[in-house]
This record gives C-alpha cells, sequence and structure tokens, in this order.
C-alpha cells in the first residue's frame, strides 16, 4: 500500500498517525508523511515583512515554522517506522489541502490518512476545512481520524455504484483482517401525512406505502446479506445489518451505540457544484460521526 500520512502536530493529527502505526501493512508498503507550510503572506498577498520596520522578523517566525513541521514529521516518521515499511518524510509548501491533493496525486497514493481537525482558527468546527478539501478532491481514498485504531468497522451499503467501489477497499487492502465488519443497510421509510388528501384518497395512499416499505425492507435485508457474504468470501468477518430510517442518522447512530472504531461508506464524484461534492449521506456521516470515517470516492 502507498499511504499518505498528513500531520500538523495538533493533537487530531497525532490519532492519524497513531492509527497508521497501529495497521498491518505489508512489507512492501511505502508510507509517506507530509507535512505543509504556508506562505507568510496576508488576505492581499502581501508579505508580513511589508508591515512595520521588523521585516527581519517574518524570515525568523517562517524559519521557526518550517523547524517546527520539521520536528512534527521526525516524530510521526519515528512513530510508524516500527512498522518495517519504507518511511518518507516531506515538508511541503503551498496551500494545505492543495499540496496534501497533489502530492497523493504524484505519489498514485492508494489512501490519504488525516486528522479531522487541524490548527484552525475557529475551534468549534466539526471538521476542519483543509480535510473536507481534501476529502472533495484527492484523488483516492481519505481517511479521517479521530481514534488511534481503527476498531470494528461500519461498511454503509446501498447497493449503489459508490458502495461496490468502497467494497474493493475491502478485498485489496489487507488491513480490514480480522476485524469486525457490520454491513449496514439503510431503509429510508417515512409515513405520508394525511394532510391535503380528500376523503378516502389516504387510506389509498397509506396502502400503496405499505407495500412499498415491505419491498424496500425485503431489498434491504436482501442487499446487506449479499454484501455480508461477499465480503466473508473474501475472508473477512462481516455481518448483515438491516436498519431503517434516515440514512446517515443511523449509521451515526449505530457506529456510536456499537462504539465502532470506523466507517466506511462510498459516494459519488465530482459534480461540479463545489459545495455538493460529497453527497448528502457521506458528508453528514463525515460531519456527525463519532469515530473514523473512510470515504471511497467514485472515480472521476
Amino acid at each position: 500500500m502507498r499511504i499518505l500520512l498528513a500531520v500538523d502536530g495538533s493533537v487530531s493529527s497525532d490519532r492519524a498517525t497513531a492509527l497508521v502505526s497501529s495497521l498491518p501493512l505489508p512489507p512492501e508498503s511505502t508510507i509517506r508523511v507530509v507535512a505543509v507550510q504556508q506562505p507568510f503572506a496576508d488576505a492581499l498577498a502581501l508579505s508580513w515583512a511589508s508591515a512595520g520596520d521588523a521585516g527581519t522578523n517574518t524570515e525568523t517566525e517562517e524559519q521557526e515554522e518550517s523547524r517546527h513541521l520539521r520536528e512534527v514529521i521526525a516524530r510521526a516518521e519515528t512513530a510508524v517506522k516500527p512498522l518495517g515499511v519504507k518511511v518518507q518524510g516531506f515538508l511541503l509548501r503551498g496551500r494545505a489541502a492543495s499540496a496534501i491533493v497533489d502530492e497523493a496525486s504524484g505519489m498514485d497514493a492508494d489512501l490519504v490518512v488525516m486528522g479531522s481537525r487541524g490548527h484552525g482558527t475557529i475551534a468549534t468546527m466539526v471538521l476542519g476545512s483543509t480535510a473536507a478539501e481534501v476529502v472533495d478532491h484527492a484523488p483516492c481514498p481519505v481517511l479521517v481520524a479521530r481514534s488511534a485504531d481503527l476498531g470494528s468497522v461500519v461498511f454503509a451499503d446501498d447497493g449503489s455504484h459508490s458502495a461496490q467501489t468502497a467494497e474493493a477497499v475491502f478485498t485489496r487492502w489487507p488491513i480490514w483482517a480480522g476485524r469486525p465488519i457490520s454491513v449496514v443497510t439503510v431503509a429510508e421509510v417515512a409515513v405520508p401525512v394525511a394532510a391535503g388528501f380528500t376523503p378516502g384518497l389516504y387510506d389509498q395512499v397509506l396502502e400503496s406505502y405499505t407495500r412499498s416499505v415491505d419491498v424496500a425492507r425485503e431489498e434491504v435485508r436482501a442487499e446487506s446479506s449479499g454484501e455480508a457474504h461477499r465480503l466473508a468470501d473474501a475472508g473477512l468477518d462481516a455481518t448483515p445489518v438491516p436498519l431503517e430510517g434516515d440514512a446517515a442518522t443511523e449509521i451515526v447512530r449505530f457506529a456510536a451505540e456499537r462504539r465502532s472504531g470506523t466507517i466506511v461508506l462510498g459516494t459519488r464524484g465530482h459534480t461540479g457544484l463545489a459545495r455538493l461534492i460529497l453527497g448528502s449521506v457521506a458528508r453528514n456521516v463525515l460531519l456527525h460521526a463519532p469515530c473514523s470515517v473512510l470515504i471511497v470516492r467514485e472515480a472521476r
């Protein structure tokens, strides 16, 4: 496997490092540890050195930042070296998300691993802007780490092509061996309200709804069971879990109740709308999950 581990010295990135150091990787694997130093410039693209007469301070701050990030990279390298795989460390420069995405493309990474929040200015954000942008644009799956171990796994499956793409990471990657996998499939059912229907019509609508729900429940059970069997045939410990309700809500609730370590789900590729690149289910799970989330996008 070729893994790109993005670090910045935050507690969140330390979790990502710990998670990578716990993975059972093949000996031919490569881990590239990167940190990104962003330009010391303000919103008007003017160097901070142009303000006042303390121009030399900017160079000193930049050097200090560079030294700090190199130390962060070195610590991460030390943490993952016991895995016995090839480890490389690089300090990148530029916009954090763009540099990480470009580096993942350049090394043909199989996986990007990063923390859910870095040193951002808005401490209350559930997901850092850099992580969100990398998830949206990376050329490979992205694991947003919120714990130090993959733990038990929830695979959110809906039978779509996106889910099939996500399924492939289970059959190709050796890191899932021995981990219990719950194949969660959700039937989204909602009782139609009676308002606006003429007398007698609501009963017909409700009868049709009941038939549709029964069909949806059966489809969900079949999909969950079929996926679990496919993963079992690949040598994995998979159990079908059919649920009902709002997909994102039920996936997050199930993972929280079971104290799962990782949620895996597929999502659509680029839609051309910058704010809607991820499907709504994937984005809601990514934002609200109490555990790590692996997003696998369809190929562009």
